[in-house]
């Protein structure tokens, strides 16, 4: 137990060594432009840059148990820094063959306590939240009352956690589920969350998800539908956009 907490000790010391390198003040400028919310972190690091980081030390701990990984998630959470928030998802997700549906709690505190952004959000749904929500679709019923959430991240958040097993060609029903109850959502980043869940559901449903759209379209946003139908046909997409009211 010693030799780990060195090895773990040794690890963010030599991570937030190589971080500091690569952040780029800059950077951090471009990036508030797409984010409605102010970015907390005074400086960010480039994406690609990020990705090599996570190569090269993702080697270092790949044969420790989840439980350690997991643990060292939390302290790279914790941080200020969003590029260590998108490490720790990154590696929570690469344990995902050990995944169990208990492990749900601890991804579910994640999302309340570390997500504040649509990036954030995005990035835990659509990889360690989306893989595990897809082997045990039981847990789709405590997504789903995210919906209701008070909380605007746990509302996008029960829209695009399905995106994974979408993709994967998981059944409908519950997708259009979560469309109803945020259907009329006011937020424009859970809009455009459960718009884009109707856009990848209609890569492999796209009648169903046409006549969905159709059927609450008096209803649904506008910011909400043109993200929906984005990839569709021309003459559907036309038919969708008519206002007939």
């Amino acid at each position: 137990m010693a030799s780990k907490r060195i090895d773990q000790k040794q690890f963010l010391s030599d991570l937030a060594r190589d971080l500091e390198v690569y952040k780029d003040p800059q950077y951090r400028i471009n990036a508030q432009q797409f984010f409605k919310e102010e970015l907390k972190v005074k400086t960010a690091i480039r994406g690609a840059l990020v990705n090599k980081l996570i190569a090269t030390y993702w080697r270092r701990i790949r044969d420790w148990s989840k439980r350690d990984i997991f643990e060292l998630c939390e302290k790279l959470l914790v941080s200020d820094l969003e590029a260590r928030r998108g490490i720790a998802f990154d590696f929570a997700f690469r344990c995902r063959d050990d995944f169990v549906a208990s492990d749900f709690a601890r991804l579910e505190r994640w999302v309340k306590q570390h997500v504040d952004n649509w990036g954030a959000c995005d990035h835990i749904c659509t990889r360690p939240l989306g893989h595990l929500v897809y082997l045990y679709p039981e847990l789709v019923k405590r997504t789903t009352k995210w919906a209701t959430s008070k909380n605007l991240w746990f509302r996008r958040s029960s829209a695009v956690c399905l995106i994974y097993g979408i993709r994967r060609e998981r059944p409908l029903p519950p997708l259009f589920k979560v469309a109803d109850i945020l259907l009329e959502d006011s937020e424009d980043m859970v809009q455009k969350g459960y718009g884009w869940m109707l856009k990848v559901a209609a890569d492999y449903h796209r009648d169903k998800v046409f006549d969905y759209v159709m059927h609450h379209k008096r209803r649904m946003p506008r910011t909400a539908l043109r993200y929906a139908i984005e990839k569709m046909p021309k003459d559907l997409k036309k038919k969708a956009m008519l206002k007939d009211w």
